[in-house]
């Protein structure tokens, strides 16, 4: 079983591919640094052995290079039983003040990453009649918050493409989850403060994500939604 995850290298991504390594499925890792992947790749090498570890960097808002990468995928037989679209980025700020072009580019990196690389690879997927595709949201999607700006908006987008998504793929037995995590432990919340014991662990949203792909052929988790016990920051 191979599992493509992008923004693999880092935190709910990196999570995630420890998770479904233990499980013993093939990781796809993608990622911007190939640095990064290098590391990734020689760590998980060795910590999970009998598993296949493949590594691509592609940057997710350049469609050339995820044209590339979709290529490449074909170039090695490998057709997604799994696609985890996590990579995205956070520029906080508010809708009437934030800098000019942040919308552009969350919408470019946080939707449109996920949406092209999607419609790559849902053709093979869509032949086979099978798979699952995660969008990791955010609790941002579900509810206006002070000061995310367009970051909101595009998790918004993001969700509102896996509802419809979820829709068009029910007669190809592909299934579609839209994971939506309150404040997790990532390099966005360093320096603010914030007691690490307030906010989740990106482990408590892998192991979600890794249960809800377990389900029989007959079910499908359409929402995970999780917060720290405590609520909201």
């Amino acid at each position: 079983m191979n599992v493509v995850i992008t923004g693999a290298t880092k935190g709910i991504g990196r999570a995630t591919a420890q998770t479904f390594a233990e499980g013993g499925y093939n990781i796809i890792a993608v990622s911007r640094t190939a640095k990064d992947l290098n590391e990734m790749q020689e760590e998980f090498i060795a910590r999970y052995p009998t598993i296949n570890f493949h590594a691509h960097a592609v940057d997710i808002s350049n469609e050339n290079e995820l044209q590339g990468f979709a290529s490449w995928l074909k170039s090695i037989a490998i057709v997604p039983d799994i696609l985890i679209n996590n990579a995205g980025q956070f520029i906080g700020g508010s809708i009437y003040n934030e800098a000019e072009g942040v919308l552009q580019k969350m919408m470019e990196v946080n939707v449109y990453g996920a949406y092209n690389l999607t419609r790559l690879v849902l053709p093979d997927m869509m032949a086979r009649r099978s798979g699952h595709i995660f969008n990791i949201c955010s609790i941002t999607a579900l509810q206006g918050i002070d000061k995310v700006g367009s970051y909101g908006i595009s998790k918004f987008a993001l969700l509102g493409f896996s509802k419809n998504l979820r829709e068009e793929m029910k007669p190809f037995g592909i299934k579609v989850t839209a994971v939506s995590p309150g404040a997790t432990i990532s390099a966005s919340w360093e320096g603010t403060g914030v007691d690490p014991n307030r906010i989740m662990e990106e482990k408590d949203v892998a192991t979600m994500i890794f249960a809800a792909s377990q389900l029989s052929h007959k079910a499908v988790v359409e929402d995970i939604v999780m917060r720290p016990q405590l609520g909201d920051l």
